[in-house]
């Protein structure tokens, strides 16, 4: 199992544990976040799409669940924010397999709402707070069930 720990001390940190997640992409399109409100998910997932080219304007998706940013080449890249639904059935109703399973990057906010649904292999990310209020531990993984 590949896997990594950041302790990073503010955003300015955030491009290399981005480079590695994205270094990670030959293992897994799935890629799902974990930490508490205000952790700092949107935040990397932000960085994240800078580094790879995303020239939209990058947001949580949290009313509409899912939000779709195209990079410079042209991908599509999925983000989405579970925080909201209430069963899975939600994910279904929105045709979560179309986007965990088209091969495009999919990018998970509050995966544990709909964990049962990730995919047998995908790049887990969990996000603590640290000792200061700018520090963050971060721990990316692939994770294959």
């Amino acid at each position: 199992m590949k896997e990594k720990t950041f302790k990073i001390g503010g955003v300015e940190a955030l491009s290399e544990v981005s480079d590695y997640i994205i270094s990670l992409r030959e293992e897994a399109d799935v890629i799902a976040f974990y930490g508490s409100m205000g952790a700092g998910k949107t935040t990397l997932i932000k960085n994240l799409c800078h580094r790879i080219g995303v020239t939209d304007e990058v947001n949580s998706p949290t009313f509409a669940i899912v939000n779709e940013y195209v990079t410079e080449e042209g991908e599509s890249v999925y983000h989405f924010d579970f925080y909201r639904i209430k069963k899975l059935e939600e994910a279904y109703d929105i045709g979560y397999e179309n986007y965990f399973y088209s091969g495009n990057l999919c990018l998970i906010e509050w995966p544990e709402m709909i964990e049962p649904l990730l995919p047998e292999k995908y790049i887990r990310v969990e996000i603590q707070h640290g000792e200061t209020d700018d520090e963050r531990i971060i721990d990316c993984q692939v994770v294959e069930e």
